[in-house]
């Protein structure tokens, strides 16, 4: 710690870190800069320049639009025949099969493309696999079905990229197929007309932060290209008008809020707010959003409600309600992913209980292991990645859930933390011979495991594992972008800072310190939620809210230290309260001043 910039001295927090300046030397003077030359206060200049924008681009940076940052479609390997074919379709009228994922980005981009085709007046149909019986991506029975039923073309959205042998089947049946995708390359590439993946190997385009919906979405700019060209004087549709969708996969998926991926959240919530997609409308009227929609929403309340159809219930539902023009049907599909979300979140209560009671009593009494793997029969396959994703947050550590069938065939999934690479991991212990299957990405994996191999994987992986996760725990640092006292937390400083944004991965939100503030008031709120009172030395007060700290080492020093000064760290947020918006400070950390 010797070498960090620590921030207001604080060595060890409530949540057992340090804290630290955001900004190296370099970036506090690039940070003047920009506050002296684009006239922006120091503190939105401070979060420009900690997150790398130069002085030279402030102003680009904070009015993002597709105009300046798309890239050009044909950068991208097998674009120009994947454009082609998709256009002979078009002009032929073929009836063309879009299989997608059951995720958020696979059900926007199936959306995005029937949407397009539908334009054209082509038919189309959408195939989303059942997570449980089917698994993620193509099978050959899916495909070959679909060809059964008169498709001439399969378009496979956010999957196909490691499914050879399932696309190999719909050739053999008789259809061609194009693979839009992102996922990492884990073989040999399928021998479709092409595979459009800015993360191939042989993809120079740069592109890879893109999620399915963005490759999507550059696919479809191409092929209307190519149609100008080929029906010339026809009406052409509106692609900007579907970048609502694109925006809610990008934030969904976590992919960086980076380039065009700004661009698209930006210009996406903007059309979004004009409620033109009657699915998403009924979906945020149901989610009751009370404010101008926002990335929070999407990622909070929008994406895991199109989530629960493919987590718990019938996984076609996602994208059928983002493809529809019928208000009836998009109420009536709404209310049914409203209702599983509600069960979803009973369900993921009652094993995240167990889950943390299984971690709890690995991790007492000393470090406990490396990677927290937990398990349980009773558990539902669709549920484990959040539990995962949970646990991880509570342990700061890598963490498994695993649901095991009767058969002793466990499905699970992984998280990690910033700096490991688990879906290296998984991928050795694949070729280790300790999973069925297993892959994924740094941050997150999933596995399928026999019962019986499950002693010897989490040996596997506390040995690949305990160095670098106890190494990065011990350098686990909060970054601090700037101080901030209560009276300057204003409704205008707010809508500054938002014109940074979005934030998400990659673009992460600013983090503001609030030193010496007095804890006026703390209480618990809601299930776990704590809502909190703060005071400055010269009177200026502002509200907090520390989202499920109740029963955590941050609600634990909150309640501990009513009415006590301590410094406080976390994000400004706007709060919308009968009519009025008011800023709002989101507690994320505290410490003793």
């Amino acid at each position: 710690m010797a070498d960090k910039r620590l921030f207001l001295d604080v060595r060890r927090s409530a949540t057992g870190i340090f804290w630290e300046h955001r900004l190296s030397d370099r970036q506090d003077m690039i940070a003047l800069a920009i506050a002296q030359g684009h006239g922006v206060p120091d503190i939105v200049a401070r979060v420009l320049a900690g997150r790398g924008v130069q002085a030279a681009d402030a102003a680009r940076f904070l009015d993002p639009t597709i105009r300046d940052l798309l890239p050009d479609p044909a950068s991208l390997t097998d674009m120009e025949q994947a454009a082609s074919r998709i256009a002979d379709a078009v002009t032929r009228k073929e009836k063309v099969a879009i299989f997608g994922d059951y995720d958020v980005d696979g059900a926007a981009s199936s959306a995005l493309l029937k949407r397009f085709l539908a334009h054209f007046g082509v038919e189309s149909e959408i195939y989303i696999p059942d997570r449980i019986f089917e698994g993620y991506g193509p099978n050959p029975d899916a495909m070959r079905e679909l060809v059964a039923r008169g498709a001439s073309l399969i378009v496979t959205v956010d999957c196909g990229t490691n499914s050879a042998a399932s696309i190999d089947a719909a050739k053999e049946a008789g259809a061609d197929v194009v693979v839009i995708d992102h996922h990492q390359v884990g073989g040999a590439l399928p021998q479709g007309v092409a595979v459009v993946n800015p993360n191939r190997d042989d993809d120079l385009s740069g592109q890879g932060h893109l999620c399915a919906a963005g490759v999507v979405f550059l696919t479809l700019v191409q092929v209307a290209k190519v149609l100008r060209q080929r029906l010339a004087g026809s009406a052409q549709p509106n692609l900007l008008g579907l970048l609502d969708l694109v925006a809610l996969a990008t934030v969904c998926d976590v992919v960086p809020l980076v380039g065009v991926n700004r661009a698209f959240v930006v210009r996406g919530l903007q059309i979004m707010r004009q409620q033109s997609n009657v699915g998403l409308a009924a979906l945020a009227k149901l989610s009751r959003i009370g404010e101008p929609i926002n990335a929070f929403h999407l990622g909070f309340l929008i994406g895991p409600r199109i989530n629960a159809g493919g987590r718990i219930g019938d996984a076609a539902l996602g994208s059928r309600l983002l493809a529809t023009d019928d208000p009836v049907e998009a109420q009536s599909i709404a209310e049914t992913l409203d209702r599983l979300n509600q069960e979803r979140q009973a369900m993921e209560t009652e094993m995240l209980a167990q889950a943390r009671a299984e971690a709890d009593a690995e991790l007492a009494g000393g470090n406990g292991p490396a990677v927290l793997v937990t398990a349980d029969p009773s558990w539902h396959p669709g549920i484990v990645g959040l539990l995962a994703s949970r646990l991880k947050d509570h342990a700061r550590r890598p963490a498994f859930a695993i649901a095991f069938n009767p058969n002793g065939i466990g499905t699970g999934s992984g998280r990690s933390v910033p700096g490991f690479d688990l879906g290296r991991m998984v991928r050795e212990a694949v070729e280790a011979g300790l999973l069925v299957k297993g892959g994924g990405h740094a941050m997150a994996a999933g596995i399928t495991v026999e019962k019986e191999k499950l002693g010897a994987l989490r040996a596997f992986f506390e040995e690949r594992a305990a160095a670098d996760v106890f190494r990065l725990q011990d350098q686990e640092s909060l970054l601090i972008d700037a101080a901030l006292a209560a009276e300057g937390a204003t409704l205008q400083l707010l809508d500054t800072l938002e014109k940074a944004g979005p934030y998400g991965t990659g673009h992460v939100a600013p983090v503001f310190a609030l030193p010496r503030h007095r804890l006026v008031d703390a209480r618990l709120v809601g299930a776990n939620h704590i809502r909190a009172e703060l005071r400055s030395d010269s009177g200026g007060r502002i509200q907090g809210i520390a989202f499920r700290a109740a029963d955590t080492a941050l609600g634990d020093f909150l309640f501990r230290n009513r009415g006590q000064t301590i410094h406080t760290a976390g994000s400004l947020s706007s709060n919308y309260w009968n009519g009025n918006r008011s800023a709002q400070f989101r507690i994320i950390d505290a410490a003793e001043s």
